[in-house]
């Protein structure tokens, strides 16, 4: 018999928050509003990136593959073009969240 469907994680998932539920976390919200970088340089140190690499399409990339979360490049390219600081905001809370399930 053939393995069709890989088990467990395999399956793909969502961002745990959308793109604009900034409300949902309005420290991380303001703090994206006030000082993108110092939120950029924290998502890649959450992600053991260096920290020139925080903000933009490529670390959404990198995240969206570990967690196996649905998207494109291109689709990263232009959430970040035209949304950064909401694009910021929505993967900042999901490390968040990732990190308060135990699962990050």
């Amino acid at each position: 018999m053939a393995v069709t469907n890989q088990p467990g994680r395999f399956q793909p998932s969502e961002f745990q928050t959308g793109l604009m539920e900034c409300c949902d976390d309005c420290g991380v919200c303001w703090y994206t509003l006030l000082c993108p970088l110092c939120v950029g340089c924290s998502i890649a140190s959450d992600m053991d990136e260096c920290c020139l690499c925080g903000l933009g399409m490529p670390i959404r990339a990198v995240y969206r593959t570990k967690y196996n979360i649905k998207g494109s490049m291109c689709n990263d390219f232009v959430t970040n073009y035209f949304c950064m600081c909401c694009a910021t905001c929505q993967l900042k809370r999901d490390i968040n969240r990732r990190k308060e399930q135990n699962i990050f």
